[in-house]
């Protein structure tokens, strides 16, 4: 691969301003992308308009994707509420087991059908609605929609298929794909937001379509369809000629009475498989379409930027538009100026104090105006003695106000070291990926809860208001 020989050309195209709503171009690889600066001075990188987005009548469909953990259920909230609040139709659909989604939205509960949230506000005649994703209630769904009740009955009764709707690997993204495409041909709604699952990987929600199609096409699949298609006799004179070998070993491992309830699931899906794939086809080409934006949430750490990183890269490979990247729980701080360095030295200078003569640190650290090349002794006024308790009182709260600023200068230093490094972290994606927008939304001192936090985040998404 050809090296970059031109980093000043890629960092000019950080500051070229993007639409939220056109394809992203392929992005640079960790190969061709040049090296981070070691300075710390921040590169720019295009804003991205989150309102523009919500607004933007075309855009039917925003998909919040993302490492596990970075906000993407409360993100996808917030985008909704706010679309919703200035006029939009919007439904939001999240795959979060934790139900924070509902909780925070005043709902006792979601489940696989769209409910309304209340509470919502705006001139504009908006709504909200939010489910989340039941698995296998909606494989049950895709089951009796497109077979006859008998064959439907069958299939839901057999143990593999209970086994495989409810845990199987890659369904819950799969049925996360069949839900999506459930409720754009409905249009009903304006537009879906979709909470993309927790996977241990963001790149599953991509490749669900393609796995879940290489299985029902699979070697195996079809060796076990062909006594279903062949029938009788034959049909198991086949099956125990072409699969004694595998049948063994299955056998052995999955034992005799799980093949066979495998078999019969076959032979009673063998109608469905052609439009299981259809319809991941079909899904998979809604991703690709103008009218969905991709919206990347990472937070400001090497690993979740790392893997947003590859998934703008994935994104630019299959031709799908991203919008830009979310940049949750950003930390700053409102005393910047005070250098990490610095106020470390304050603290140190603090905590010398107290281990010299009380008396005589004490007078270096007062005012000048009331300093006094007199002895102690001349100060005092002739006819009044100190009280040596009220001094000793005094001595103990001074030394106790040092240390509590002592501590808080540690404390300040901390955090402009988080600071820093938050930025390194930001300047090397921003030098990967300069054609990315990007918004900032400072970290909250506590979890989002109800409407008013939601309402908080949005805006700080619509005003990229990172910390100063």
């Amino acid at each position: 691969m050809t090296q970059r020989t031109e980093p000043d050309a890629a960092r000019s195209a950080a500051r070229k301003p993007t639409t939220s709503t056109s394809t992203t171009r392929k992005p640079a690889t960790s190969a061709e992308a040049p090296a981070a600066p070691s300075s710390p001075s921040p590169l720019s990188a295009p804003a991205l308009d989150a309102d523009a987005l919500l607004d933007d009548p075309a855009i039917r469909i925003v998909v919040c994707c993302g490492s596990g953990g970075v906000g993407k259920t409360t993100t996808a909230a917030a985008l909704g509420v706010r679309a919703a609040e200035r006029g939009r139709k919007v439904v939001v659909l999240t795959i979060d087991p934790a139900r924070r989604l509902a909780q925070s939205m005043g709902i006792d509960s979601l489940d696989n059908v769209p409910r309304r949230v209340p509470g919502i506000e705006g001139e504009g005649g908006g709504e909200l609605h939010a489910m989340m994703l039941d698995m296998k209630r909606t494989f049950d769904e895709v089951v009796e929609a497109h077979t006859d009740a008998e064959r439907a009955r069958a299939i839901l009764e057999n143990p593999f298929y209970q086994s495989l709707s409810a845990g199987f690997a890659g369904t819950q993204e799969y049925m996360a794909m069949e839900k999506l495409g459930q409720l754009r041909a409905r249009d009903e709604w304006d537009l879906i937001i979709v909470d993309t699952p927790p996977s241990r990987s963001a790149l599953d929600f991509l490749d669900a379509p393609k796995r879940l199609g290489s299985f029902l096409d699979g070697k195996f699949i079809k060796v076990l369809m062909a006594p279903a298609k062949m029938g009788g006799r034959a049909g198991m004179k086949f099956l125990n000629v072409g699969m004694s070998m595998m049948t063994g070993t299955l056998g052995k491992l999955l034992g005799g009475q799980l093949l066979r309830d495998v078999q019969t699931f076959v032979a009673a899906m063998d109608t469905m498989f052609g439009g299981f794939r259809t319809r991941a086809d079909a899904t998979y080409t809604l991703l690709q379409a103008p009218g969905t934006a991709f919206l990347v949430v990472a937070a400001p750490e090497r690993d979740a930027l790392r893997e947003a990183a590859y998934f703008v890269e994935r994104l630019a490979s299959e031709d799908m538009p991203l919008a830009g990247l979310v940049l949750n729980r950003v930390h700053g701080s409102e005393a910047a100026r005070l250098s990490a360095e610095h106020a470390l030295a304050a603290a140190e200078n603090l905590d010398g104090v107290g281990i010299v003569d009380q008396t005589t640190g004490k007078a270096g650290l007062r005012d000048p105006a009331d300093r006094s090349d007199a002895p102690p002794e001349a100060v005092a006024t002739p006819d009044t003695t100190p009280d040596p308790a009220e001094h000793t009182d005094h001595e103990d709260h001074a030394s106790h106000v040092d240390q509590l600023t002592a501590g808080l200068l540690r404390l300040h230093a901390e955090r402009m070291q988080v600071v820093a490094r938050e930025q390194r972290t930001r300047d090397r994606f921003t030098a990967l990926h300069p054609e990315v927008a990007v918004t900032e939304v400072a970290a909250l001192p506590g979890d989002v809860h109800d409407l008013e936090g939601l309402r908080a985040i949005g805006h700080r998404l619509a005003t990229g208001s990172a910390p100063a």
